[in-house]
């Protein structure tokens, strides 16, 4: 193991940056230089307490290539990390799931950690040939993982509520409808769906739960965040949001990247997950310092991926910063939960019956797909 100082080769706000109720770490808590074996990018980091520490699992890309087809890095991963205070980070010499990158599959990435009665459940992405699929693993020492589930394709940001609802266990999901979507103009624009299992294997029931539309900082996709943190008025649930806007860009290390990625806030239901209590009017966290605006891979980031709620109200969330660093924000949990003031989106929409959903313009005859 290795631990190492975070600051290297990265700019420090000295004074950190406070956004309503977050106040940022003034520098990032993980980067490359914090990692023992070839790494060009950590980020997107699942965290946290397991068996009296905390610990991280995070996005390790390497070698980048801006001629290779598809993703721009020859090699994608999972580290892993533990902490005494989830600020200083001792990061292990090994990488996760490794296993996994055989055949068509090849790599898993992007992980979130939920605890659920005593063990540690990690989510991630399978990028293989044939698309993206979702999985989850259980593991009780970080040493030794059972995989329990991997979904069809194509299914990302899969994040699992911490404890049963009603005798079912329940998680949010973001599928890739691309088919249809295009052929009605709908390029990018993904939604966050609901789905619940008997046994973490087995899922179904499926509804979707919140559109791009339902958020008004939104206008491309939006997505799961960290596992829901319960508090005394619901489940708190981070999410992050896409917006483009015209003669707007960030460049990065592509040249062309335009996506801002900011964070919101819903409150759910305690006893019913699939309803929304309330909403943020407007992102929580969103792209300020110059490790997350100015300088990376994909400048213009900030995507939420840990939530840790600590006893005294305070509560750490960890996001994946311009998809190069790992940030810190922290704040009083009831007071990030009081943004959640505008009404339940859902509300009209679920009212509507099917025949009543205006279908896109198309200018010629419907055609069945053949394939």
């Amino acid at each position: 193991m290795t631990q190492r100082p975070a600051t290297s080769g990265h700019p420090v706000d000295p004074k950190g940056v406070t956004t309503g109720p977050l106040r940022r770490h003034p520098e990032p808590v993980l980067t490359a230089e914090n990692v023992p074996y070839p790494a060009t990018l950590v980020f997107n980091p699942g965290v946290t307490k397991f068996q009296g520490r905390y610990v991280m699992v995070f996005r390790v890309d390497h070698a980048f290539d801006m001629a290779r087809i598809g993703h721009q890095f020859h090699d994608i991963g999972l580290g892993v990390a533990f902490s005494d205070d989830g600020i200083s980070w001792e990061v292990e010499s090994r990488r996760l799931l490794e296993d996994l990158k055989e055949g068509e599959d090849f790599w898993p990435y992007d992980p979130r950690l939920t605890v659920i009665d005593d063990r540690c459940y990690l989510t991630f992405c399978l990028d293989t040939r044939r698309g993206m699929r979702a999985g989850i693993a259980v593991t009780d020492d970080f040493e030794h993982f059972e995989v329990l589930s991997l979904s069809l394709p194509d299914l990302r940001n899969v994040v699992l509520f911490p404890q049963q609802v009603n005798g079912k266990y329940v998680r949010l999901e973001r599928p890739f409808p691309i088919y249809l979507r295009r052929r009605w103009g709908d390029n990018d624009r993904f939604d966050i769906w609901i789905s619940e299992s008997p046994d973490l294997v087995h899922w179904g029931n499926s509804d979707l739960f919140l559109r791009v539309e339902d958020v008004p900082f939104a206008s491309e996709k939006i997505g799961p965040g960290p596992p829901p943190v319960l508090t005394e008025d619901g489940w708190l649930a981070v999410f992050h949001a896409v917006d483009v806007e015209e003669g707007r860009g960030f460049g990065g290390w592509e040249g062309d990247w335009k996506m801002r990625y900011t964070a919101g806030v819903m409150l759910l239901d305690r006893h019913d997950p699939r309803r929304i209590i309330g909403m943020s009017p407007e992102p929580v966290l969103q792209p300020t310092t110059p490790f997350e605006l100015e300088y990376g891979f994909r400048p213009g980031v900030v995507f939420p991926t840990g939530l840790i709620a600590e006893k005294d109200g305070t509560c750490k969330l960890y996001y994946g910063a311009a998809d190069t660093v790992i940030g810190l924000a922290t704040g009083n949990i009831d007071a990030i939960a009081s943004l959640c003031t505008s009404p339940p989106p859902q509300s009209a929409w679920r009212e509507e019956r099917p025949a009543d959903v205006p279908h896109p313009a198309v200018s010629e005859p419907h055609k069945e797909p053949t394939g």
